[in-house]
């Protein structure tokens, strides 16, 4: 039995997309209301630039990344510039989920929520206290 087989056809990333929204939705109101100009992108995977500037050697490495100023370090001066984007890595995502046999909802929700957490500019005790507040 090939992997297809086990797990069915693979979420594409419309699907995964769905699942990194309903962790956004189930935020406390205070952390929701600050993520309404941020972007979500599922995307197949990392650019070679991405993963370039990272020092990632394979683009199956890297699940999710922020691109954006942690709020706490924005300025009201700060204008022309891009939104700030979630970007989640569908292949990337697929193979930890493969890999590590954790539930595909966990493990996007843990994805995005680590993500929102550098929007934030939270230490990674805040951003696993974060996700515990949104789990099921």
């Amino acid at each position: 039995m090939n992997g297809q087989d086990a797990y069915g056809p693979p979420p594409q990333a419309d699907a995964i997309e769905g699942l990194a929204r309903d962790a956004i939705a189930r935020l406390p109101a205070a952390f929701a209301a600050h993520l309404g100009d941020v972007v979500l992108l599922v995307e197949e995977e990392a650019d070679a630039e991405t993963l370039a500037d990272l020092g990632i050697d394979h683009p199956l490495d890297l699940t999710g990344l922020y691109h954006g100023r942690p709020i706490g370090e924005k300025s009201s001066t700060d204008s022309g510039a891009l939104p700030d984007r979630i970007h989640l890595y569908r292949q990337a995502i697929l193979a930890e989920w493969v890999e590590t046999g954790v539930r595909l909802d966990d493990l996007v929700r843990h994805v995005t929520i680590h993500e929102i957490g550098h929007h934030f500019g939270l230490s990674d005790d805040d951003m696993h206290a974060l996700e515990d507040a949104v789990a099921d």
